[in-house]
């Protein structure tokens, strides 16, 4: 519980909300700045700064979001306001929290986000936050549009496509920390102009092509550890595809959001996220696709920690829809879900789970099966797989892996692999005087400063 005071409390329903959370005001604090780290604007909240607002000031402006957000997951309420919180709505104290990404013209969307991932960094505050509230699973809903048809043809979403598989490519060679501000551009400058116009008979396939290369932006943004801006993108993707009537990219954009509230330690509304993706490709989608999607639900139950043996169960039913699934065509990249990938998920699974042993094996499978292409995901499992040979003490065994991986830490780019490599530097600083050890945290450090080709 919050300590006692010694002066009058003149901001009520802080107080009272701090009481509900149950919480010191030093955890309080902690939660604050966790979510303020996930945009890249760490803040200095402290159990003073608590002390302060109930005495009656106000947080600065660009600690507003993150205050309000880290409340609003302590109290698993959602959505909440600064005015909840006992801060005024006028004046200096306004809600800057972020806008409901369901709501309003997703083509807007899609043009506020790549304006702002092209120029403007001063709206990460908002843009960069992830909110709890719009983690929730929303309904189809169609915007109504505005404005002249034009001319658009098959032409054109071959070209969109072309340019979608063109930047997946290199985000498989280089990471998401690699041309994001040109995928922006292109949405911006090139499909929504297109999107405007759409009529005709090309309407659905031009969306369903917007709502990739919308995906693979959210996709880049996660990977550069940007999750607010990620959540955006991955929404207006959903809803594109929505009005395109599209359910397997529906479902693939639901999958990633899933997989995105687990990773930053929301493993229910993950499940929730994973369960109406799963749903979504029971739609006319491919077998490979709905043990994509089964395999995430097996994750993210895994990750809740209730019912270890219905995740396996899935894990079980995932294996063996891929055992039936035919090949997907080359140029498929949506739901193009591969036994490397199920690997992995499997790894993951038996991590949360509390199985080591059986998380790297698979892990190191996953690693082994990897193409040449995909440098940034072989970079990034063989981390999580280094993390889980340091788990078991084994700091050599966790070097001798990276040490492996020396081609692709040189020029992959990607802020979520060097997160998980000041995390593997950290865990065996007190094994560094083993050779093999002080040699791979040589490599970790330059490939975290963007140096990796000049480690040796």
């Amino acid at each position: 519980m919050a300590r006692p005071r010694t002066t009058p409390v003149r901001n009520v329903d802080l107080a009272r909300l701090i009481d509900e959370t149950g919480r010191t005001y030093g955890a309080i604090a902690a939660a604050v700045n966790r979510v303020s780290s996930e945009y890249g604007a760490p803040a200095q909240c402290s159990a003073a700064s608590l002390g302060r607002w109930l005495n009656g000031s106000v947080p600065l402006p660009e600690t507003m979001p993150a205050v309000v957000e880290a409340f609003a997951r302590l109290l698993d309420r959602s959505p909440l306001t600064s005015a909840d919180l006992g801060w005024s709505l006028d004046g200096a104290a306004r809600d800057t929290g972020p806008d409901d990404p369901w709501r309003g013209d997703p083509v807007a969307w899609v043009t506020r986000l790549g304006r702002s991932d092209m120029l403007d960094r001063r709206t990460a505050v908002t843009a960069g936050l992830y909110s709890l509230a719009a983690a929730a699973v929303r309904p189809a809903q169609l915007a109504t549009r505005a404005g002249p048809p034009g001319r658009v043809g098959a032409g054109d979403v071959a070209r969109v496509r072309a340019m979608a598989q063109f930047f997946g490519d290199v985000d498989d060679l280089y990471g998401g920390g690699h041309a994001r501000s040109a995928v922006a551009a292109y949405l911006v400058d090139d499909i929504v102009p297109l999107l405007r116009a759409a009529s005709g008979p090309a309407r659905p396939d031009l969306f369903s092509a917007a709502a990739e290369v919308a995906y693979l932006a959210g996709w880049m943004a996660a990977d550069d550890l940007q999750p607010g801006l990620a959540q955006r993108y991955y929404i207006q993707s959903v809803r594109l595809a929505d009005e395109a009537g599209n359910p397997l990219m529906r479902a693939t954009a639901l999958r990633s959001l899933a997989s995105q509230a687990v990773d930053l330690g929301h493993p229910t509304h993950g499940l929730a996220l994973a369960d109406a993706a799963a749903a979504a490709a029971r739609e006319r989608t491919p077998i490979r696709t709905r043990a994509w999607m089964t395999g995430m639900q097996a994750e993210a139950l895994a990750a809740t920690g209730h019912d270890p043996r219905r995740a396996l169960r899935l894990l079980a039913a995932t294996d063996s829809d891929l055992e039936r699934a035919d090949s997907p065509p080359a140029s498929q990249w949506t739901g193009n879900y591969r036994r490397e990938g199920f690997e992995h998920q499997v790894g993951l699974t038996l991590l949360s789970l509390g199985d080591l042993p059986g998380a790297e094996e698979h892990l190191c499978a996953s690693v082994a099966a990897r193409r040449p292409p995909e440098r940034r995901t072989r970079a990034l499992v063989g981390s999580r797989l280094a993390m889980v040979q340091l788990r078991q003490q084994r700091p050599e065994s966790a070097a001798a892996t990276l040490l492996a991986l020396a081609d692709d830490l040189a020029v992959v780019r990607s802020a979520r692999l060097r997160r998980t490599l000041g995390q593997i530097r950290d865990g065996w600083r007190p094994a560094r005087a083993d050779p093999t050890v002080e040699k791979a945290d040589r490599l970790l450090r330059s490939a975290q400063a963007g140096t990796a080709g000049t480690w040796a």
